[in-house]
């Protein structure tokens, strides 16, 4: 039987409210010990939690979600409570006290979903990916691939390969006879779906749009690579003068322009002779 683990699913506090969310076999237990009992299914309520002694932590929302129709695939309730940071602490500290539950490692609710078959891999690199976004373009992507879009866009070009080997399937297994041949359009559409798969396989890998194009600024002395290095970033990040060579080290600062998340990286003026020891 799989472990019931809990954890903050909000941000850190102190927050307006804090979600806190447990999965796993011992869910509903758990929730009808500290709720006084489990609220109807998918139905939020409000009550007075309480730890193992009887002392009310906070009045929170609680909803409770049967498996396996979950977002872990497994019975699941969440506590909708007060984020600040010592109602939160409380909240975990009473939990933490229930045999049978324990604290998620980072990443264990996905893993779960992933595991129970209610995302796929291109889902729960999505959902990361949108949990970690910072520029609209990031955000963007990570919520098609978090939505699923990826996904029925490989498993439309699964159905659409098997049609096609099928024809060909059919044309082999009854070449004898006169009225078996592939359909005219056979060749269009198996174009039209390479072309579809080159397409998208050649698109940037997503990891420029996680971690930001690296644009090198790189010049002769003095060509004005810090001033544009500055006025890009809208901050003095490097030593501008009118002395040549006043650039020596190699400073990266990232930036978003017009939501395309960018690494811009200052050079050392290149030069032939003169350079120095430096």
């Amino acid at each position: 039987m799989a472990d019931t683990i809990y954890a903050l699913s909000s941000g850190a506090p102190p927050a307006g409210i804090g979600v806190i969310r447990i999965s796993g076999p011992l869910a509903g237990e758990a929730l009808s010990r500290m709720a006084n009992g489990l609220p109807p299914p998918r139905s939020p309520r409000l009550r007075i939690l309480r730890n193992g002694e009887g002392e009310a932590l906070d009045q929170a929302l609680v909803m409770w979600f049967g498996g396996p129709n979950t977002a872990t695939g497994e019975d699941l309730a969440e506590i909708h409570c007060h984020g600040g940071r010592a109602v939160v602490a409380a909240l975990l500290a009473a939990l933490s006290s229930i045999d049978g539950l324990r604290e998620a490692e980072p990443g264990e609710f996905t893993r779960r979903a992933f595991s129970n078959g209610r995302i796929d891999l291109a889902e729960a690199e999505g959902l990361a990916d949108l949990l970690s976004a910072e520029t609209e373009l990031q955000r963007r992507g990570a919520l098609l691939a978090a939505g699923g879009d990826l996904s029925r866009r490989i498993e439309g070009w699964r159905d659409r390969v098997l049609g096609l080997a099928a024809s060909i399937e059919a044309v082999i297994d009854f070449a004898d006879e006169d009225d078996v041949s592939l359909p005219a359009s056979f060749s269009r559409e198996l174009d039209e779906l390479i072309g579809e798969i080159r397409a998208t396989s050649q698109r940037p890998a997503t990891e420029r749009l996680r971690d930001g194009i690296r644009v090198v600024l790189a010049g002769p002395p003095n060509a004005g690579k810090s001033s544009l290095f500055n006025a890009l970033l809208s901050d003095d990040a490097a030593i501008v003068t009118s002395e040549a060579g006043t650039t020596r080290d190699v400073l990266e600062r990232p930036v978003s322009i017009g939501g395309v998340p960018l690494v811009l990286v200052d050079t050392a003026g290149m030069r032939d002779s003169g350079a120095g020891a430096i």
